[in-house]
């Protein structure tokens, strides 16, 4: 059960940290030079109320994806998030565990990359964190919980995604998924996070169970797409993929050619957020 240390350490640790650092303005007039309570809250994508209880010690057992959350907000080397984690009565992640931390160097690397869509996914393609660009050209993954954040899982069982697929293009993707969390659940066959989404995709998706039957492992690798956006219509983009050494992270970037209607539009969306356009 998570202690008043926690709440008391969250919020010690907030009030540290310069909102420059985390790439939000520092204008205005502030009492402090950290954080304010909202901008955590925005930044680890849980609710202020939730927040305020935790850090005055009215919640206890926050979730191992809070407190990871919450680690990542605060751009926590690896001795400090594994404190917080012991704080909140939970061990740290071990080896054995799909990989969910965003050291500082990759987060300032995402950081310089604001203008660029961009979202880091663990190894079983569960979303960890999007920029605002990334959101406008893909939808506001804001709301997202559990299940839904994972990529597999919306293609499979969701409501899917803005990617323009034909039917060959649709089974060449969700052959590659599947084989690519084949590889993941090899590697972390003790995650009960990941055998937990395993199992319900089986369950409830005639396709996946079919492609998970096969036993075929490999790669997704990114190429180039086609995003039918409902606000300035198709965008054919790169999408690389990479990999972050050590950590099974994966990097996707969606970029347009320079001087084309694509890169327009995609400048466009850049500009005006996830906010919805007037007809």
């Amino acid at each position: 059960m998570a202690t008043t240390e926690f709440g008391h350490t969250v919020r010690r640790w907030r009030e540290q940290l310069a909102p420059d650092t985390v790439g939000l303005p520092a204008g205005g007039r502030r009492r402090a030079i950290g954080l304010r309570r909202e901008e955590l809250a925005l930044l680890a994508g849980i609710s202020v109320d939730y927040l305020t209880r935790l850090e005055q010690g009215r919640a206890s057992n926050p979730s191992t994806q809070v407190v990871e959350a919450l680690t990542r907000a605060l751009r926590l080397p690896a001795v400090e998030r594994a404190h917080l984690f012991r704080l909140a009565g939970l061990a740290p992640p071990g080896p054995e565990a799909v990989p969910a931390y965003i050291s500082p160097s990759v987060q300032r690397l995402l950081d310089r990359l604001s203008g660029t869509a961009v979202a880091v996914y663990d190894a079983s393609w569960t979303l960890l964190v999007a920029n605002p660009s990334y959101g406008a050209l893909m939808g506001d993954p804001s709301e997202w919980r559990g299940h839904q954040r994972n990529g597999v899982w919306r293609h499979f069982l969701g409501p899917g995604g803005r990617v323009r697929h034909t039917p060959e293009s649709r089974r060449g993707f969700e052959a590659a998924l599947v084989a690519d969390l084949r590889v993941a659940a090899g590697r972390y066959p003790a995650d009960q996070r990941l055998r937990r989404l395993i199992a319900d995709l089986r369950a409830n998706s005639g396709r996946f169970a079919e492609l998970w039957e096969s036993g075929a492992v490999g790669r997704h690798e990114a190429a180039r797409k086609t995003v039918d956006h409902p606000q300035v219509g198709p965008l054919t983009l790169d999408c690389d993929v990479l990999t972050v050494a050590g950590s099974d992270l994966r990097i996707m970037i969606y970029t347009a050619e320079p001087g084309t209607e694509d890169a327009d539009r995609l400048a466009l969306l850049t500009v005006l957020g996830t906010q919805v356009l007037a007809g």
